[in-house]
């Protein structure tokens, strides 16, 4: 009778020694799953934040060679000449194209005003600003790292970063004026359909 109970006793401690073991495994088990799914998203974040700055590398690169070479071929100014006699005093008029040239380079100028006006208006412009504007010339959504590669295209005299343009982007949606969705595990963001309208009757308005 003694037999049969120790062998009962033994066999009870094995089967819950067997039991905690698996509760155990399985603790692990999800700690490691979850684990595993936190170094994905931090991966896919990271190779996102890649993609942009290769982008931004390959404009900032492409940008800078013109100003290099415009640096290497300035044009000299030629001296001025005296006139040694009368005639070269009666051929003076025909200098007069030099003003026609300055003439023709006023447009120019006001080109390049004009431009400048528009960095300087871009730069004072607010992250949300540049991001609906963005957002609102795109016939479907995008996800962050788009966003970011077209804003930093459109305006590359601010500093694109993508976790400013991601933060900004959730600001949008808290806002209501940036949609936000989900396919599998890729975010993508829209104008929401109030913010579009409005900017859509501001521009007939203004037409």
């Amino acid at each position: 009778m003694s037999t049969v109970n120790t062998a009962s006793s033994v066999k009870a401690e094995y089967t819950q020694k067997v039991a905690d073991d698996l509760s155990a495994n399985q603790s692990e088990q999800d700690r490691v799953r979850s684990e595993l799914t936190r170094l994905q998203d931090e991966l896919v974040q990271l190779e996102d934040s890649g993609q942009v700055l290769a982008k931004m590398q390959s404009l900032l690169g492409t940008a800078a060679k013109p100003t290099a070479k415009s640096g290497k071929k300035s044009p000299k100014v030629p001296a001025a000449r005296t006139p040694k006699s009368k005639t070269a005093a009666a051929k003076s008029p025909k200098a007069t194209p030099s003003s026609k040239n300055a003439a023709e380079r006023a447009p120019r100028g006001k080109a390049a005003g004009k431009k400048a006006a528009a960095a300087q208006s871009a730069s004072q412009s607010t992250w949300i600003e540049l991001i609906s504007s963005y957002l609102a010339g795109q016939s479907e959504p995008k996800s962050s790292t788009e966003i970011a590669a077209g804003v930093a295209e459109a305006h590359p005299q601010r500093g694109v970063q993508v976790t400013v343009v991601r933060n900004t982007l959730e600001q949008g949606v808290a806002r209501g004026v940036i949609e936000r969705s989900k396919q599998g595990r890729s975010v993508y963001y829209q104008t929401a359909p109030a913010a579009a309208e409005s900017a859509e009757s501001g521009k007939t308005a203004s037409e």
